[in-house]
């Protein structure tokens, strides 16, 4: 397996039976036996589901909705776009079902708040990775003193709809327990002893691109 160098640009995939869903342009901070570490800043390239996109700039939820129904027909079409309004630092562990996010004010100078998003384990590309975002979510206030649980009602949609198998929405339970274990015992990126709130964006990075077109 190769590992990926600091510094370098890859892309994270969400792919849905064979179809790219999402693509985020990435820069690697580190890739190691615990964790691909990446991060991206505005203006790194973006492609997504149009309604998707179209549902962030009109304050619209409902297109959402309307994008996961196409989803679930394979009748869905990409934008491309950027990366705004925060810094993000991504700790994806190799094979667990989440991944857990740090959000930096646009300067990268500030954390925000703690992410977890839940999705599938990696699968390595030549040029970065895929998985898939379950849609579930948790936020955690950057002193990890409160969290809450985010787009819940969106998560039952798609388990309607069948995105989400029973076979995954067991490894997702599974998951959500591990997460509240290591903000329990302060474990992984929420440990005291992790850089995690001190991190910076480098400076000699450029911002993050893609390259050409997505695969269909």
């Amino acid at each position: 397996m190769r590992r990926f160098g600091i510094g370098e640009t890859v892309v994270r995939r969400d792919v849905y039976r064979g179809r790219v869903w999402s693509e985020q342009a990435m820069r690697v901070v580190a890739d190691t036996d615990e964790a691909l570490v990446t991060a991206c800043c505005p203006g790194a390239g973006r492609r997504w589901p149009s309604l998707y996109a179209r549902a962030s700039i009109d304050g619209d939820r409902s297109l959402r909705t309307e994008a996961f129904d196409a989803m679930v027909t394979g009748n869905w079409d990409l934008t491309s776009g950027v990366w705004q309004e925060t810094v993000m630092l991504v700790w994806k562990p190799p094979v667990e079902w989440f991944s857990v996010n740090a959000f930096y004010d646009a300067a990268g100078h500030r954390l925000r708040n703690w992410y977890v998003n839940f999705e599938h384990p990696i699968r390595r590309t030549g040029n970065g990775f895929d998985s898939l975002d379950l849609v579930l979510d948790l936020v955690i206030a950057p002193d990890l003193a409160d969290w809450t649980w985010k787009d819940e009602d969106e998560y039952a949609h798609v388990r309607r709809l069948g995105i989400v198998s029973d076979g995954e929405h067991r490894a997702l339970e599974h998951a959500r327990a591990q997460v509240l274990a290591m903000l329990d015992h302060r474990t992984g990126p929420f440990s005291d002893t992790e850089p995690w709130p001190a991190w910076r964006w480098d400076g000699a990075w450029r911002v993050p691109e893609l390259p050409g077109r997505p695969e269909r």
